[in-house]
């Protein structure tokens, strides 16, 4: 067996010098490439990716899609590992994904792991079960058969904004008989700083995410898509009573007043994106676009 690490990135020199460190630390690990394409970077993302002696690939449109997919054809492995460039992973971990894949020779398997989201990348703690998750594809940690990917097209590059192209991707690739494997020995660290984004940020973020959302939608109107997505009926009108437009100017002064309690910030800001996700999300399906 091959493996073909793939990282897309953009100006994040610093964390992806730490995620290249790491994998380049592997032990009992099966012969490996890593790929790293670079979506636009503007910092030393070139000379970090070539110092550790990654393929790298340069896509100058701001399209994860379309950086992950010119990873794949740069790839020569027969399984593909996805990572992000904001991790740090343990000797073990394209070990760990390899013995899931040899697990199961005759089984195509879209195998992940536990992401522990900590805030440094010195922080080391062991998965625990409330990192378990039930996502299919989630390109932070996953791996499959480069031949899956290229049988169902690789991603969708139509969605060139923030949100949903991974999820899409795994919805293709289980209609096509992929099977989904949690392996917990195979689990990386996330690097999430406690400082949360500027809200401008998110708030971009969550307007894309709902026109991509939308998107997703029209291209598969199946009941998982539509859960997965928030877009059904009930939470829609859950989010009009617990979350309505109109109250988002009141979300916005508490989660940035720097009198109310950090709690009740976050509890302010949470309610504020929910607000703006789901009201976008409910004018794109309305608009039927």
């Amino acid at each position: 067996m091959t493996v073909s690490i793939v990282i897309a990135t953009k100006d994040r020199a610093e964390l992806l010098d730490a995620a290249l460190g790491s994998l380049r630390s592997q032990v009992d690990a099966p012969p490996t490439e890593i790929i790293v394409v670079d979506n636009g970077s503007r910092d030393h993302t070139p000379s970090i990716a070539r110092a550790h002696g990654a393929n790298y690939a340069f896509v100058a449109q701001p399209n994860r899609g379309k950086a992950r997919n010119a990873g794949i054809a740069r790839a020569s492995g027969e399984i593909v590992l996805f990572v992000d460039d904001d991790v740090v992973t343990p000797p073990d971990f394209v070990a760990a994904h390899a013995r899931a894949h040899a697990s199961a020779p005759s089984t195509r398997l879209a195998v992940s792991g536990p992401i522990i989201n900590v805030a440094s990348p010195s922080a080391r703690p062991l998965p625990s079960p409330a990192n378990l998750s039930r996502a299919f594809f989630v390109t932070c940690n996953v791996s499959v058969p480069r031949a899956a990917l290229e049988v169902a097209g690789g991603f969708d590059e139509a969605f060139d904004r923030y949100g949903w192209e991974d999820t899409e991707l795994g919805a293709r690739l289980r209609a096509r008989g992929v099977q989904r494997r949690f392996a917990w020995d195979a689990y990386l660290w996330h690097i999430k700083p406690p400082t949360p984004e500027a809200l401008e940020d998110a708030l971009g973020k969550a307007i894309e995410k709902a026109r991509m959302a939308a998107q997703f939608v029209r291209k598969m109107p199946t009941n998982r898509v539509k859960l997965a997505t928030g877009a059904y009926a009930a939470n829609l009108v859950r989010a009009r009573l617990l979350a309505p437009a109109v109250l988002q100017p009141l979300f916005a002064g508490i989660a940035t007043s720097e009198r109310a309690p950090a709690a009740l910030a976050s509890i302010a800001r949470g309610l504020l994106l929910d607000s703006v996700y789901t009201e976008e999300l409910d004018r794109q399906l309305s608009r039927g676009e």
